[in-house]
């Protein structure tokens, strides 16, 4: 049988290791708001990031330049296709860029945006 010190001994020892630090997680908090880059598609790398200059100087002028408050349109047109290239500010006081591209063809029916910048390149050569 054992004795009442070594059966307090052992009862000292279990409520001490209940007692142990258990680790948590650490959140970390970060203040700094990183966007993401912009990712063009294959083909797309032409446009994709691009200003409004780089795109006029790719295709030639715009068929159409809308623009409204913070974002603008730049409408590019050929017998092939027709592209739309939106551009957006990445920053307040910063130049807008191209953040996405659609493209058609000029009855509606879809065609590869990819294409489409091909032909329109070709447009410009063509002038």
């Amino acid at each position: 049988m054992m004795s009442y010190r070594s059966l307090s001994v052992i009862f000292g020892a279990l409520i001490l290791s209940a007692c142990a630090a258990t680790p948590r997680p650490v959140k970390v908090a970060s203040s700094v708001q990183v966007s993401p880059p912009l990712v063009a598609p294959a083909g797309l790398d032409r446009v994709i990031g691009r200003n409004a200059s780089s795109l006029i100087s790719l295709f030639g002028n715009a068929d159409q330049d809308v623009r409204e408050d913070n974002s603008r349109k730049l409408q590019f047109s050929s017998g092939i296709c027709i592209l739309d290239a939106y551009l957006y500010t990445p920053a307040k006081g910063k130049e807008p860029l191209v953040s996405y591209v659609d493209a058609r063809q000029p009855d509606g029916g879809s065609i590869d945006k990819a294409s489409c910048v091909a032909a329109l390149t070709r447009r410009k050569e063509a002038r």
